[in-house]
């Protein structure tokens, strides 16, 4: 092969070639080729020494193997991430994942490996119906005994060491016998991937934009779509000298967050006019995305072979991405022009009213004549510019969860009062009830300077990529509309698993069985449901949010073990691949209608305020929303001999969740 042959096979691996070519190949050649392909990195010495004693070991393993593709540093590009081997035989996919010198086998090869598995399994279009098999090689371990377990078409992975990969390949091949595919095909086969959030704010910090980590299909694109329609929202305000405001509004799980995202990452070039900010309230989610990416870029660099410390890493972070709160109250009682012509802010529905602002001002600041409410004063800080600015407002419709937030009203308020001059951009399903919070939406827009545009909605939820119509079905259970409800769940149910129980422990049990490698599961619960204190679930309890959704299932502060319970307020614009959420009887279902309680002194209050009640159904919204791949939710029985925990508190809903269909686990 020559050596632009070479290159062009090397898009998707750096190196590619048939098991035949790698056996009559030098290993230095191999070597060469492989080397060649990273040539624009600082490969460490010990990824060298470690590529070298991969090709010894399989070119001894696999010496008289006539048939096969072999694949070194098999690129995923949704993360940059790649898998050490892939061994393409007798129409299975074998998946490498090399320790070379370790003497042990560790668990977290075995999840490296297994997530890689599940990647393809999910996201790579060749490998949605083929068998994936995963070996993870500790070349200096003691030999186990190979134990062939499969699951959902991929092997779980088996423990080898230098001396018995051939074996396990050939353990695997005498029992599965696999319908033939072209392996050149498989190796070119398009990803279609749908990230974290966590995973997506790290692939863009890193230099990816949103059309390489995102899916392709129609279902999707419009993520793309909304990203050019902002950009040019952004240009020709520059270009013109207009002041603009857009809101974008989806379905949750839509990725508001990551289209917001991906606009401040383009524009973070201070000496740029079109220098942005990422702006966020929700404070959990701001913790976890600086935690995350300041964790992950000392983990690039020292790939690189370069040193960043953690503290470093961590401002560098939270200068792209900050509070609103302490950028609010930078420009208070001054007449500073911020340096960032865009601003983008997430979730944007909670920007607190003015009756809630005024008295934190005044308390924290002593400051007398405040009379804003945030999304006015947030306006008033961008006009401070003469010439042109942006503001791109993400609006979560129904998400509204705690006191004082305005929602979507108060910014079109703000712009009828004091900002008639600049252009504003909706889109058409802002005028529906998720949104108005029983406002008239004419009333609400009158002598603005309106344009609609249909490209700012994102239609498609990517958290349930196995479904799009799971917030469908969420909103229509609450919805109380019944029979759009079960037709909803019969569309999703094989696809995006929920079931109902009344046993916490066979919840827990579930979700730990469906999660393979270190799929994500946790325990939510709304932070009303004080009751739920008798099953063990504590929903008023403090914890690190950061170490909950990112630290490995042996860490007891993790998410993974299901002793801390995340709240609405917790979980916000951030997910799980699975969740049990625990209902408690602070949202009861009676009479084919919704009641609403709190819990109060020693027994429950029904909460009468419409704007209260509100605020308690999302939170359920919310908690039902987080899960990318499928839920438990637990009832609890009640006690005949606890009148706060009165069985008739909690079997109207169960009934109901049966009603829609929704299976129990028993």
């Amino acid at each position: 092969m020559s050596k632009s042959d070479s290159i062009h096979r090397s898009k998707r691996a750096y190196y590619s070639d048939s098991i035949t070519n790698f056996l009559e190949q030098s290993s230095e050649e191999i070597f060469g080729k492989i080397a060649y392909s990273d040539s624009f990195t600082q490969t460490l010495d010990t990824q060298r020494n470690t590529w070298n004693r991969e090709i010894t070991i399989l070119k001894n393993q696999l010496n008289d193997i006539t048939e096969g593709q072999i694949l070194f540093e098999y690129i995923i590009p949704r993360m940059g991430k790649r898998v050490d081997v892939v061994f393409l035989h007798q129409n299975i996919i074998f998946l490498l994942e090399f320790k070379c010198g370790d003497t042990e086998y560790k668990r977290s090869t075995y999840n490296q490996v297994y997530d890689y598995a599940l990647d393809l399994k999910s996201f790579h279009k060749e490998s949605h119906n083929k068998l994936l098999v995963c070996l993870m090689v500790s070349d200096c371990a003691p030999a186990q005994p190979h134990s062939i377990n499969i699951v959902n078409n991929i092997v779980e992975p088996i423990a080898c060491n230098a001396d018995n990969i051939r074996q396990a390949i050939d353990a695997v091949c005498a029992e599965y016998s696999e319908t033939p595919f072209n392996y050149q095909v498989w190796e070119e086969s398009p990803y279609i991937p749908t990230p974290t959030i966590i995973e997506a704010a790290q692939a863009l910090y890193n230099g990816h934009n949103v059309h390489d980590i995102t899916r392709s299909d129609a279902g999707a694109i419009n993520l793309t779509i909304t990203t050019q329609a902002i950009q040019r929202l952004i240009a020709d305000s520059k270009e013109n000298k207009r002041k603009s405001i857009c809101f974008v509004t989806g379905v949750p799980g839509a990725g508001k967050t990551l289209v917001g995202l991906n606009i401040a990452i383009q524009h973070t070039d201070p000496t740029k006019e079109d220098f942005a900010v990422f702006l966020s309230g929700n404070l959990p989610l701001v913790t976890v995305l600086q935690e995350a990416l300041a964790r992950d870029k000392v983990k690039q660099d020292k790939n690189k072979g370069f040193k960043t410390t953690l503290d470093a890493a961590r401002k560098a972070a939270a200068s792209f991405i900050q509070l609103i709160h302490k950028y609010r109250d930078f420009y208070i009682d001054n007449d500073y022009c911020p340096p960032e012509h865009v601003a983008i802010f997430d979730e944007a529905q909670r920007a607190w009213n003015k009756e809630n602002l005024i008295p934190y001002i005044t308390q924290k600041r002593k400051i007398d004549d405040f009379c804003y409410s945030e999304p006015e004063f947030l306006i008033s800080t961008l006009d401070r510019h003469t010439d042109w600015a942006v503001i791109v407002c993400l609006i979560g419709g129904g998400q509204e969860i705690h006191k004082g937030e305005a929602g979507m009203p108060e910014w079109f308020d703000s712009l009828r009062r004091s900002f008639k001059h600049w252009d504003v951009y909706v889109t058409p399903q802002l005028n529906d009830s998720e949104y108005l919070q029983n406002r008239e939406w004419e009333d609400m827009v009158s002598e603005l300077n309106l344009h609609e545009n249909s490209s700012l909605h994102l239609s498609t939820s990517l958290r349930s990529y196995r479904t799009p119509n799971t917030s469908l079905f969420i909103k229509a259970l609450l919805d109380v509309d019944i029979h759009k409800a079960k037709g909803l769940y019969q569309e999703i149910k094989d696809k995006y698993p929920i079931f109902i129980t009344r046993n916490l422990a066979k919840a827990k049990e579930w979700v730990k069985s469906v999660s393979k490698g270190s799929t994500r599961y946790g325990l939510l619960a709304s932070s009303g449901a004080l009751r739920l204190k008798a099953e063990g679930i504590y929903s008023n309890n403090d914890f690190q949010i950061a170490e909950w959704f990112l630290a490995d299932k042996d860490d007891v502060r993790s998410s993974y073990y299901m002793e801390d319970t995340a709240k609405e307020f917790n979980i916000q614009g951030l997910e799980l691949d699975y969740t049990v959420v625990a209902w408690d009887a602070d949202l009861r279902f009676k009479d084919n209608e919704w009641t609403y309680h709190k819990f109060s002194g020693n027994k429950w209050q029904v909460i009468r305020r419409e704007e209260k009640r509100l605020y308690l159904k999302n939170a359920y919204r919310v908690l039902l929303t987080r899960a990318r791949q499928g839920m438990v939710i637990f009832v609890p029985s009640g006690s005949n001999e606890d009148a706060t925990r009165n069985p008739d508190f909690y079997n109207g809903l169960f009934t109901y969740l049966q009603t829609v269909g929704i299976q129990e686990i028993r």
